[in-house]
C-alpha cells in the first residue's frame, strides 16, 4: 500500500466513508469492486484504511479473479505455498477459510477441540495474520460467501491507538522492547502424543519482533502485541513477560479502541495487518451453520522498532519468501 492522503480526491465524489466507530473501522459506500477502480477511487479507499485501518464493502458481487484484481490496486497479492483444503484451484492467492472443512479431523481433532486448544484464554485468539513471519502481509482482504444467520462476526482493535492510550512512561518502557513471535505458541498439547505438536515443529516460524512498530506509511508507532504468537518478551524473565504482556494486550483489545463487523453474503473487509489485531468469532462453534470465507493477503515489509532497528528472522521465514 503506497502513501496517499485522497480524502475528497476529484473523480470519486459517489464514494462515501462513513466511521462506524471512535477510532477504529469505517464503512465505504459508493463503490463496486468488481468493476475496474479509477485511481481516484482507490486513493480514497488506501486514505481510509490507514485512518481507520479496516473498512467495510457491503452487497458486492466479486468472484476470485475480481478479488485479486481489487486487492492488487493496493500491493503484490500473496501466493501462499500451502492454503485450506477448502481453496480455489486456479487461484493461488485465494485462501478459503472454512473452518469446519479446514479443521475438522486434521490431526485427530474435530472443530470444536481445535477452538478449546488454540483459545484456551481469553486473549489467546487476538492476532495479525502471519504473526510470526519476518514480514508479515501489510494488508487482508477478507470476503464472505456464506454466512450464518447469526454468531460469526469479527472483530478488530486498533493498535495505534491501543500505544497512544498508554500513559508516557509505560510508552518510554516499551518502545525499547522487543518480543518473540513464534507458530503455535497459542497452542494447548494434548496429553501425551500429540500429531499437530509434530507438525509444528517440522514446520516453525519465528521471529522477534520491535514491541512497538513504527508504521512505515503513517509514522505512528503502533502496540506490536498479539495473543496467538508472541511468545516472550526479549530481556525479561518469564513472569516479567507474561505479566507484560497480560498488561498489553487487555490494553490493545480495550472495548473503545475495537469494533465489531456484522457479515452478509457480499461482505468485503479491507484490513490493515500492521496496525491491527483481530478475533476470529467462536460463538458459532456449536452451531450448524455454514461459514465461508476468501481472503487475499497483501505483501508486508521488515517491521522497525522505534531506534530503527528491524527485526530478526529466528527460523521458518525469510523477507517475500512463502
Amino acid at each position: 500500500m503506497a502513501v496517499a492522503n485522497a480524502e475528497g480526491a476529484e473523480g470519486a465524489e459517489d464514494v462515501e466513508v462513513r466511521p462506524v466507530a471512535g477510532h477504529i473501522g469505517a464503512e465505504i459506500a459508493g463503490v463496486d469492486l468488481a468493476r475496474p477502480l479509477d485511481d481516484a477511487t482507490v486513493s480514497v479507499i488506501r486514505a481510509a484504511v490507514l485512518r481507520w485501518k479496516v473498512v467495510f464493502f457491503r452487497g458486492q458481487e466479486l468472484d476470485h479473479a475480481g478479488h485479486i484484481a481489487f486487492a492488487r490496486r493496493f500491493g503484490e497479492p500473496v501466493v501462499l505455498g500451502r492454503r485450506g483444503s477448502a481453496s480455489p484451484a486456479g487461484f493461488p492467492e485465494v485462501e478459503t477459510t472454512a473452518d469446519r472443512l479446514e479443521l475438522g479431523g486434521r490431526f485427530g481433532m474435530e472443530h470444536e477441540e481445535w477452538l478449546r486448544r488454540r483459545r484456551h484464554t481469553l486473549l489467546r485468539g487476538w492476532h495479525c495474520d502471519h504473526g510470526a513471519r519476518i514480514d508479515p502481509p501489510a494488508a487482508t482482504v477478507l470476503r464472505a460467501e456464506t454466512v450464518p444467520p447469526y454468531g460469526g462476526d469479527t472483530t478488530w482493535a486498533n493498535l495505534a491507538a491501543a500505544y497512544a492510550g498508554l500513559s508516557a512512561p509505560v510508552r518510554a518502557f516499551v518502545d525499547g522492547l522487543r518480543a518473540e513471535h513464534r507458530l503455535g505458541v497459542g497452542y494447548q498439547p494434548r496429553t501425551g502424543d500429540d500429531a499437530y505438536v509434530r507438525h509444528l515443529l517440522d514446520h516453525q516460524v519465528a521471529s522477534v519482533h520491535p514491541l512497538v512498530r513504527v508504521h512505515p506509511e503513517t509514522g505512528e508507532r503502533v502496540l506490536y502485541v498479539n495473543g496467538y504468537y508472541v511468545e516472550q518478551i526479549t530481556g525479561v524473565s518469564r513472569a516479567e513477560s507474561a505479566a507484560l504482556l497480560e498488561m498489553l494486550l487487555e490494553q490493545a483489545v480495550r472495548p473503545e479502541y475495537t469494533v465489531r463487523f456484522r457479515w452478509e453474503p457480499g461482505s468485503v473487509a479491507f484490513w490493515d495487518n500492521r496496525a491491527t489485531i483481530h478475533l476470529a468469532p467462536a460463538d458459532n462453534a456449536h452451531l450448524d451453520f455454514r461459514r465461508i470465507m476468501h481472503r487475499v493477503m497483501l505483501a508486508g515489509d521488515v517491521p522497525v522498532g522505534v531506534d530503527g532497528s528491524p527485526s530478526k528472522a529466528l527460523t521458518g521465514t525469510e523477507p517475500g519468501r512463502w
